[in-house]
């Protein structure tokens, strides 16, 4: 069963598109972790899309919004400025997935929790999931891979194909953004 998706923008998305704003090298997702050790979570009060929501999906693209438009009202970008964005944009994400899946999980009454995809190699969220897991649910097991196996699910989807060659002719490819299973 579907119990909760992404309606807009993804975490990693978020996490790219922000490191775009704050002109951080791409993929946006390690490089504002890497930020965000030198600067203060609370320095800027940024939304928590859909936290208190009744459902379980998620939402991001009113943070990325949100940065944005501080990011306008700043007049002299300097080292700390950027440590502290992304500071709290990174607390704001991770905020926002672990109190979801706790919820999800408590809901459901799961016995594990597995973190997958390229967002579940931030050490922050790897710790505040495992940390709130074992305190809020402790009977609930939590599985969270080497971080070389968290690869961004477009990375996955190139290495299937590569592994499964069938090409296409690119004029009989339909899209469909809705496509669930």
């Amino acid at each position: 069963n579907w119990i909760g998706g992404t309606r807009d923008d993804a975490a990693g998305e978020a996490f790219d598109k922000i490191g775009r704003t704050l002109n951080l090298p791409y993929p946006g997702g390690p490089a504002i972790e890497k930020e965000a050790k030198k600067g203060n979570p609370k320095s800027y009060p940024f939304p928590r899309p859909m936290i208190y929501s009744k459902d379980f999906d998620f939402s991001f693209s009113g943070l990325k919004a949100a940065v944005t438009r501080e990011t306008k009202t700043i007049r002299q970008f300097s080292n700390a400025t950027i440590s502290n964005l992304a500071a709290s944009v990174q607390q704001a994400i991770v905020d926002v997935l672990v109190k979801k899946t706790l919820e999800a999980a408590q809901k459901y009454k799961v016995k594990s929790i597995l973190l997958g995809g390229g967002v579940a190699a931030n050490q922050k969220l790897r710790d505040e999931l495992t940390l709130n897991t074992k305190y809020l649910i402790p009977n609930t097991a939590i599985f969270v891979p080497q971080k070389s196996l968290c690869t961004d699910n477009a990375a996955m989807i190139g290495a299937y194909a590569a592994f499964h060659y069938n090409p296409v002719d690119w004029k009989k490819v339909t899209a469909n953004p809705e496509l669930y299973f």
